[in-house]
């Protein structure tokens, strides 16, 4: 029973590693016009820094990866919020709770059209492509995100980090973080070729409908 049982999650594995790999090269091939399209958006409201934003980030088995994002926030995004959560108790509160803030005073304008549209995130087919990300899997974590995830976190980094995934198609930032991390450890542990399926469908539903753009 063991051995049927290793066997099938290998199979997945496999068909979902192709899988990725040929939506990783396709989004490649969309992302070289776009990433025109996004710099000289920012050009023209007179921002000619990087459109790129780099993070560590926790990789399945709790392996470093760099994350690759289009831009969605002014430079020195993470000094500002330290400061910020510092001088607004109540904001920090809603910070605490949920991990992010509903109206965020980092996010520039061409980052907020990125966030609605959920394009921001199109660099990461570079992650999936060098496989470090998947094309569906749990949220890939900061680094100072760990701690707070306690007893979800070995569940959770079982498996790769996701473009999508569960919590992204169920409330996403309307979730706090304890169920963010509920549904994540759910994903890890019950992750199939049916659920995959089940969630790529809902993402397309989630980001016509612009559920939790933000």
């Amino acid at each position: 029973m063991k051995g049927k049982k290793q066997v099938r999650e290998k199979i997945y594995l496999f068909i979902k590693r192709i899988f990725d790999i040929i939506c990783s090269i396709v989004g490649i091939i969309f992302l070289i016009p776009l990433t025109i399209i996004v710099k000289l958006c920012y050009i023209l409201t007179g921002d000619f820094s990087s459109i790129f934003y780099t993070q560590k980030r926790i990789g399945q088995h709790g392996k470093i990866f760099n994350l690759y994002k289009y831009r969605t926030m002014v430079l020195n995004a993470d000094d500002i919020i330290e400061k910020w959560l510092e001088e607004n108790p109540d904001i920090r509160k809603e910070y605490l709770k949920n991990r992010k803030l509903k109206n965020d005073p980092r996010i520039t304008k061409i980052g907020r059209l990125l966030r609605i549209a959920s394009l921001d995130e199109f660099p990461q087919f570079v992650n999936v492509l060098k496989g470090e990300m998947s094309l569906i899997g749990n949220r890939p974590y900061m680094l100072r995100e760990k701690k707070d995830m306690g007893k979800y976190y070995e569940d959770i980094v079982k498996t790769k980090p996701g473009i999508t995934g569960l919590w992204q198609v169920s409330g996403r930032n309307a979730t706090t973080f304890k169920k963010r991390l509920q549904l994540e450890q759910k994903y890890s542990k019950t992750c199939s070729i049916k659920l995959d399926i089940k969630i790529l469908l809902k993402t397309f539903v989630t980001v016509l409908k612009r559920d939790g753009a933000l």
